[in-house]
Formats: structure tokens, C-alpha cells, sequence
């Protein structure tokens, strides 16, 4: 188990409930910090902590970083456009889980 100070190694596993800093974020999902630090102030993503040398993300934070890195590179969607997609993904993911409970899927 990585102490959550310890650098990230490269190829590392990244465990979810081990919280991230910045700098992790970015090597895990291969993202700049200009990137990440947009998403944030977008509200596509929300760490822990108010200024960007104290953030921690968690392992849901990781997941939606690779999503928007796959919608700002290979579909070139500014940061407003990354949050509204991201939200309009756990809509989406929410309403499936209730068609499911009614048992309409």
C-alpha cells in the first residue's frame, strides 16, 4: 500500500481510497496540471482541500479525469464543455441505475 506523501511510481496501481495529490492526478491520468486545474474550476472535478498544493483527489476523481482528458484531447471540448459532459454522464448512469431497480432494463 502507497503512503499517501510517497511519489506515484510509474505503472503503479493506483488504489481508489487512497487519496491523490496534483501532481499524482496528472501522472495516473496523464494529464498536464493546466488541465486539471480548468476541470476544477469547471466543477467537472472536486477535490479535497482549497488551494491546489493541498488537493486531494479520490479514486471517482481519477476516473472522471481520464474521462475529461478523452473529451478535451481526442474530441476537443473546452473545460466548460468537460463539466457539462461529465454531469450529463452520472445523469445518464442515474437513470439507468433506476430503470434497473424498476426492473425496465
Amino acid at each position: 500500500m502507497r503512503h499517501a506523501d510517497s511519489p506515484l511510481p510509474q505503472g503503479a496501481i493506483v488504489e481508489e481510497e487512497v487519496p491523490l495529490t496534483l501532481m499524482e492526478l496528472c501522472q495516473a491520468c496523464h494529464a498536464s496540471q493546466e488541465y486539471v486545474i480548468a476541470w476544477v474550476f469547471e466543477g467537472a472535478l472536486e477535490p479535497v482541500g482549497v488551494m491546489p498544493q493541498d488537493w486531494r483527489f479520490t479514486g471517482p476523481s481519477l476516473r472522471r479525469a481520464k474521462l475529461a482528458l478523452w473529451l478535451s484531447r481526442d474530441l476537443e471540448v473546452n473545460p466548460p464543455g468537460v463539466a457539462l459532459a461529465l454531469d450529463l454522464f452520472d445523469e445518464i448512469a442515474a437513470l439507468e441505475a433506476r430503470l434497473e431497480r424498476f426492473g425496465l432494463r
